[in-house]
């Protein structure tokens, strides 16, 4: 069963596209005529010119709205593709869900005739920078550590990346890990929880205490004075990271095949 499957139903309502980050995605593709997407959940980031969505999740494929790409049920380790499908691959806050990290990201090099695009986070920054993990939840801080992937190891399986910096502005509509950075009753709202894997996989058990100490924090006014200088901030630098990685054409075909399977 993938993640998701239990763990993304409360996608739709609480991870819409925040308009600042797609434009960034955008940017990193730059002008690829046509884009695969994967671990592609409910298709938030995807541009227009998006030739096909893999996710391996069949809860997070169901919540994909009218319009969208075509979507096939598929893993980041074993693409329905041919190579050089597609003139770029992107692939948005999923590299830390793989079982194969090194595969995937073969996969996604194989299946790219010009340029992968991963979006994910620097878990070292996001220990050090962002309050929730820092002061009231390390025990999902801990189970990051466990998944997240140094974006430096990143971009050597790629062969090579730049790394462009991602800054989360206060109002963010993406509901992921440090959306509501500067929102802080949002992460009481089991909902939010919900779709937020590092919590909703450390488990609701084990986050009691912390959420605890935030809402007694939040009533006194003590998380207020101990981050005044956030609520001064339009952006924060929490750690996530773009990574672009380009590669010279090698064939000539535009035309994306999906492999036939016995």
């Amino acid at each position: 069963m993938a993640v998701y499957d239990t763990l993304g139903t409360t996608y739709a309502r609480t991870r819409r596209p925040d308009p600042r980050i797609a434009a960034r995605i955008q940017a990193a593709l730059g002008d690829a005529e046509d884009v695969i997407d994967v671990g592609a959940g409910t298709g938030s980031y995807e541009p227009p010119h998006t030739l096909l969505a893999v996710e391996p999740s069949r809860t997070m494929l169901a919540q994909r709205p009218p319009g969208s790409a075509p979507a096939v049920c598929a893993v980041a380790e074993r693409l329905p593709l041919r190579d050089d499908a597609a003139d770029a691959v992107m692939a948005v806050l999923t590299v830390h869900h793989w079982t194969d990290l090194a595969a995937g990201l073969a996969e996604l090099r194989r299946v790219a005739r010009r340029r992968v695009v991963v979006l994910t986070w620097d878990q070292r920054v996001f220990r050090e920078r962002f309050w929730l993990v820092r002061d009231y939840l390390p025990q999902a801080a801990a189970y990051d550590d466990t998944r997240a992937v140094p974006p430096e190891r990143l971009a050597a399986l790629l062969g090579g990346a730049r790394v462009e910096t991602v800054p989360v502005p206060h109002d963010c509509t993406d509901g992921f890990g440090a959306a509501y950075w500067r929102r802080p009753h949002a992460y009481l709202d089991p909902e939010v929880r919900a779709g937020i894997s590092m919590l909703a996989q450390t488990g609701e058990d084990a986050l009691a205490p912390g959420l605890a100490r935030l809402a007694d924090d939040l009533a006194t006014g003590r998380w207020h004075e101990r981050n005044a200088d956030l609520l001064a901030l339009d952006t924060v630098d929490v750690g996530y990271r773009i990574l672009v990685a380009d590669f010279r054409p090698t064939r000539t075909s535009t035309d994306l095949h999906v492999r036939q399977r016995p």
